[in-house]
Order: structure tokens, then sequence, then C-alpha cells
């Protein structure tokens, strides 16, 4: 079965060969966001004549129809879970958790960046890191595989002038595909991803007032765009802000000064993006909306400083990134062994789960946690059982999570991919029945 799937695997790359996408899709990167090369008014100018309609893509009717049996029969590697049982208040945020139930990432996609990007380069950046412009039939193959939610990622700064207006053909593009997704009836979760920078946005109190008019200016542009879309649109204010290159990039440190101010920070931005949204009319007066903590983390968000934004309709979600735990999920160089039945290895995982239900959770907070998962260490077996244990454990405190997926199966890089995009072929269906199966 493993040589078939390499095969099958090998075929989509070939087609990708065939019609240009020739890069390799490399892991996402975790260092500084790329400096944009900010373009004029004439980015915006050369894309006026595109319409949502014709926005930057070769398909003129959508093929919107979900598969069936895209996992193919169930696994035998798939363990059976035990977990505890919590009780998880009644209301309408856990309720609506409960609906997004599991999610996938298209990830490496939307949130790509480069360096010297023109109007006339700027379409390109989706295929950049992935290796292949997103289809209409990878969207219903994800809802066809159990999925009701989608992430989708965006970055921004590539695409503005100098008054951070978003070309309208990414603005375009970007629709185009939040439409395919709930055509196809899945939630949608859409950020700012890569925009975390000084040219940006930068959670310290030295760039706060520059890092609060960019993000104003793109969350009004956004919300004005999806004023129309229902609950099935949810918008996430930040994607893991953190203080890029510094020491505490990704190791927040408890009492140090630098660290407060920027947990600080975040709380004003996130409270800035509550308020634009919300002012921005339409059916983003009572929008559900995800905020984070310092760098996304569970750390960030259990940090003593760390509060959610005032929101008059309560309806905001703690957003949470979770590879834990870090030497298995997220290490290339750690173990590739997890077993369900070692308590240390339930512990890895349950311990960051618990403190979050304590917080929030028991008091009526919900949560989500945006973006999990196991890299590939040639390891499916302890995969799927980490994945079945991580998903059920979640869901029993009322958590719904979303798989990272980054379109990347081969390499020395982060290799998080399910579907190999190009032929919709699941590299891994025991991974997503195992998620699936869990996550009721």
């Amino acid at each position: 079965m493993k040589r078939i799937k390499r095969l099958c695997a090998i075929l989509s790359a070939a087609c990708l060969l065939l019609s240009g996408c020739t890069k390799a899709a490399p892991a996402e990167p975790t260092g500084s966001t790329d400096s944009a090369s900010a373009f004029l008014s004439s980015a915006i100018s050369a894309s006026s004549a595109i319409t949502t309609s014709s926005a930057a893509t070769t398909v003129s009717e959508p093929n919107l129809t979900i598969p069936e049996n895209v996992l193919g029969k169930r696994s035998d590697l798939l363990p059976e879970v035990t977990v505890d049982k919590y009780k998880v208040p009644e209301g309408e945020g856990m309720d609506f958790v409960k609906k997004l139930k599991l999610g996938w990432n298209l990830g490496n996609t939307f949130d790509a960046t480069g360096t010297d990007i023109t109007p006339e380069k700027e379409m390109s950046l989706e295929s950049s890191w992935c290796g292949i412009v997103t289809k209409p039939e990878n969207i219903a193959a994800v809802k066809g595989a159990g999925f009701e939610t989608i992430r989708i990622p965006v970055s921004w700064h590539n695409h503005v002038d100098e008054n951070f207006k978003i070309s309208e053909a990414w603005m375009n593009r970007v629709k185009e595909v939040v439409d395919w997704a709930i055509e196809c009836g899945l939630y949608v979760i859409l950020n700012t991803h890569h925009d975390n920078a000084a040219e940006y946005y930068y959670p310290d109190s030295a760039h706060l007032e520059s890092s609060q008019k960019y993000l104003s200016t793109i969350w009004q542009q956004i919300a004005e765009t999806f004023k129309d879309y229902d609950e099935h649109l949810v918008l996430e204010s930040l994607n893991e802000p953190r203080l890029v290159d510094t020491k505490y990039e990704w190791w927040m440190e408890n009492g140090n000064e630098q660290c407060r101010d920027a947990v600080l920070c975040i709380n004003k931005l996130n409270q800035l993006f509550v308020d634009t949204v919300r002012a921005a009319g339409g059916k983003n007066a009572d929008r559900w909306l995800l905020c984070p903590g310092y760098d996304a983390s569970a750390e960030g968000a259990l940090n003593d400083e760390f509060v959610l934004p005032n929101d008059p309709k309560n309806r905001v979600i703690v957003s949470v990134h979770a590879y834990l735990p870090y030497n298995f999920a997220l290490d290339n160089k750690g173990t590739a062994d997890w077993s369900i039945d070692n308590d240390a290895d339930r512990r890895s995982v349950t311990d960051f789960m618990d403190r979050l239900y304590g917080k929030f959770i028991q008091n009526g907070t919900p949560v989500i946690i945006g973006e999990f998962g196991a890299l590939n260490k040639d390891n499916l077996e302890a995969r799927v059982q980490f994945t079945a244990f991580y998903t059920a454990a979640a869901r029993a405190r009322g958590i719904s999570c979303c798989w990272w997926d980054n379109n990347a199966f081969y390499g020395a890089g982060e290799k998080f991919g399910l579907l190999t995009r190009g032929d919709n072929f699941f590299m891994y269906p025991e991974i997503v029945q195992a998620m699936v199966e869990n996550a009721e």
C-alpha cells in the first residue's frame, strides 16, 4: 500500500511539472517575515479590471461535487480511544465550536510571501511554496473526507500599496476560494498570517501606532468584502503574534518586561480587530471572531496578562496553535515514537488541554486549536495513534482542532501533508480517519 501511495504522489508531482509548477514545496518558514517590496498604486490600477468572476483562475465552472468514500475502508491502524469526559458548559460559543468539529488548513498557499513582488508577479505567490494553484476539487475533497472547517491563512503585505490598499486581484482570488468552501458547506477561518514585521505590525510599544494603522486598514477592507457572509465565515485577528528576530520569538519568558509589553500590545491589537470588524456593518455585527495570545501558543493564552477583547456580542473564541509534544510533533530531530498506551505520552497531550479547559472552557469561553499535527518521520502508526487521541481529548473538553497541511511530503522540511492537491489523493487516509472518527 505504501508503494502505491508513493506512486500516486509521484504521478501527482509529474502533473505539476507538466503544468509548469516545478517548485518544490518547502516547509512553512519559522523565521522573520520577508519584507515586502511594496508596490505603489500601480498595483491597484493594474488589477482594477479584474472582477470576482475572472480573478486569477483558469477554472470557469468549478466542480464542487463532493466525492464519496474518499478515504477508503477503515484502517486497521486506528486504535480504540478512551478519554475522560469533561463537563462542557452550555452556551452558543460551545455549540458553535462543536459545529466546526474538525478543520484542515490550506497551508503554504495564500500565506506564502516573497521579495521583489510586482503587480505582475503577485498572483504567483499562491503556488510559490506549495507548488500548485488551489482547485475547487481540492476543497470538495476536504469536505468529502469529513472535515467541517477549512482555515485559509492569508498574508496580505505583498499585495498592498503604500496606503495598505489590498490588490483587487488578490482579494478576488481569496474570495473565490472562500466561496468554493462555503458552497461545499464548510466553515471558513480567514486570517492575517505572515504580516508580523516592523513594516506592518509588530507587537511592541515602539511599533504599536503603525501596527494599529496597518491592521485597521487591512481588516476594514476584509470585513467590507465579506460583510454579507453568514456565520460560516469566521475571522481571525493575527497569526502567532510574537517578537520576531529576538530570543523570545518562540519562547516567551514570564516576568520579562519586553515579553510583558508584547502581551499587552497583542491585547490592544486584538481589541482593535474586534472593534474594526464590528464597525464594518452587515453580518460582521455578530460574526464569530478568533483571537490568539503571544505566538498563538497555549502558554501565550494561559499567560496572566493575556485578556480577551471586550466584545458586546460576546462572540470571541481563543485561538491556540499546539504542535505538542514538540519533540514528537514538530521537531524533525526529535522522537518518532508516541503510544496511546503510554501514560507519559498521553499526558504530553492532555496537560496543556487541561489548563486551557481550566482557564477558559469551564468558564464559558470557547477555544479552537487552529493548527496542530505531527510531521512525518516514517512513523505512520505512531502518528495515527497520536492524532486519534489528540482529537478525542480535545473534543472531550469542548475544543475543535484544525490539522496543518502544507502539501509537503518529501525532503528534510516539515512534512505535514495529507492531501496531494494535484489529484486529491489522501496520502495518509489513516490519519484523516483517526481525526474524523474521534471528532464527534
